[in-house]
């Protein structure tokens, strides 16, 4: 019996690890990703991906939702969150899922997503919705659904809020409202969808602060997201502001999402709704709170009708990341699976596994990988200028004595001209780069220019670095530039110990 007892045991633990290895796991390798880019530089190695784990913090959230509507199934897909090196995932609450039956909660699908993530050291955070239709006037469960609205339903409400917030206190700091209450069609999960009549700024500002209120009782330093709005407007994100009145204080931050075809073209209205809400709340901040790109042609939802590549997805996302950042907003990047949807990083399977790694994994993975808390961004006197308007562009600095310079840049094309249907300006499949001359005030030892897409770093030619005669200042002219961020920055930046090509 016990010779029996042993076999199956080793046998258990023989096939548990087929399994393990049997996991797709993301590339490593320095030509993990391959584009048609030609640059006339010496290629000096690839930028080391970095796991969450060698990450202390940073700005940036990745989607996992859709577990509480069954879209995924978080245990085909966990196992790559850590190596795309961002330290918060974002989750939708589920109260349909935890309360299938009236009365009866069960938490235990979201403790194991819960426990998973604080276990492996990623951050949570937690939105609360939908609604339930378990309940006559519980809502929906899906995009677009209507609130809770009778006096049953809002009780039931506030208990699943109530047990939620006291089950993950310690475990869940940051929380965020409703999502996008704006939607205006509840999408039923058989057949068309029904139209739903609009929230009002003043029904969202009362859900919002009454939510709130439930997580503020039980976990007094909750960090709550007001609003997860689906627009980018700063005029009715003031109207639910004003609509909650002194109850603004409640929260840490304010969402909103905006997908735009040309992310850049995005930031005039970002910087209208962050002035909007140091008006309601001084100690608030703007946080973007899902935006991401399709990676081919998609009929509906955000940035549809449009022939997206996995190229210009990729182009795209990186685009978004680091103009929030350049903004000082919170960025989060929908979706690491998204229910198969087309803006997801990950390619699944029948079975909802990891089939394939999307390009535009790899270049967050890039980026998270570089803009880390260790940099610093410099708001004023930038120490690096150009004379073409159409570039991005933004600075920062290593944190510490040294303060070794970090330059992002990128073609973001003429936004006068940006218009969202005639004119939209979207990243393009094209990898020719165009030289551009950049005014550089603090000059770099070991400079290095990086395409973050293939994270593939190159010496900067010496040659092109031509100086002023005023102090350090030189013209690094013949930089190449496209639609796509790049860098210049010191070579000990993005490459450990003199790596160089194999």
């Amino acid at each position: 019996m016990k010779q029996i007892a042993t076999c199956f045991a080793a046998t258990l633990v023989a096939a548990t690890a087929c399994a393990d290895e049997a996991l797709l796991m993301p590339d490593a390798s320095p030509d993990r990703v391959q584009t048609p880019l030609n640059v006339p530089f010496t290629y000096l190695g690839t930028i080391r991906p970095r796991a969450a784990s060698e990450i202390k913090a940073s700005n940036w959230t990745v989607g996992c939702e859709g577990l509480d509507r069954d879209f995924d199934d978080f245990t085909k897909f966990r196992h790559v969150i850590e190596p795309l090196g961002i330290k918060t995932i974002r989750l939708q609450a589920g109260w349909a899922k935890t309360e299938k039956v009236p009365g009866t909660l069960d938490f235990t699908w979201l403790d194991e997503i819960v426990d998973y993530a604080v276990g492996h050291g990623i951050n949570v955070l937690l939105e609360t919705d939908y609604g339930n239709p378990a309940y006559p006037g519980g809502g929906g469960m899906y995009l677009g659904a209507s609130f809770p609205t009778n006096e049953i339903a809002l009780a039931a409400w506030d208990h699943w809020v109530d047990e939620l917030s006291k089950r993950y206190k310690g475990k869940v700091r940051d929380w965020a409202m409703w999502n996008e209450p704006d939607i205006g069609v509840e999408w039923q999960k058989v057949g068309p969808s029904i139209p739903c009549r609009r929230k009002t700024p003043e029904e969202i500002a009362a859900q919002n602060v009454r939510t709130a209120r439930i997580i503020k009782r039980n976990i007094p330093n909750a960090r709550i997201g007001a609003l997860s709005l689906a627009q980018n407007k700063a005029e009715f994100l003031e109207a639910c502001l004003q609509a909650m009145g002194e109850d603004v204080k409640f929260f840490t931050w304010v969402i909103y999402h905006g997908y735009c075809p040309n992310p850049d073209a995005s930031y005039e209205e970002v910087e209208k709704q962050k002035e909007v809400v140091k008006k309601y709340n001084p100690a608030c901040e703007l946080r973007q709170g899902e935006n991401g790109c399709p990676s081919g042609w998609v009929p509906n939802t955000a940035l549809s009708k449009w022939p997206w590549s996995e190229y210009s997805q990729a182009k795209w996302d990186m685009r978004r990341m680091l103009g929030d950042l350049g903004h000082d907003v919170e960025s989060s990047v929908f979706t690491l699976m998204g229910g198969g949807e087309n803006k997801s990083l990950l390619r699944r399977g029948k079975d909802k596994s990891v089939v394939d790694f999307k390009i535009a994994y790899y270049a967050v993975q890039n980026v998270a990988s570089v803009f880390d808390c260790t940099l610093a961004r410099r708001t004023n006197a930038l120490a690096i200028t150009t004379k073409d308007e159409t570039i991005a562009l933004y600075e920062y600095r290593k944190r510490g004595k040294d303060q070794r310079p970090v330059y992002v840049f990128w073609e973001r094309g003429d936004l006068k001209k940006f218009h969202p249907r005639t004119n939209p300006q979207c990243p393009s499949d094209s990898f020719q780069t165009r030289p551009v001359a950049f005014t550089v005030r603090r000059a770099l030892k070991e400079p290095v220019w990086v395409d973050l897409m293939t994270g593939r770093v190159y010496a900067f030619p010496r040659k092109n670095i031509i100086p002023t005669g005023f102090g350090d200042t030189c013209i690094y002219k013949m930089v190449p530039v496209y639609d796509s961020p790049c860098l210049l920055t010191e070579r000990s930046v993005v490459l450990e110990d003199k790596e160089t090509s194999k």
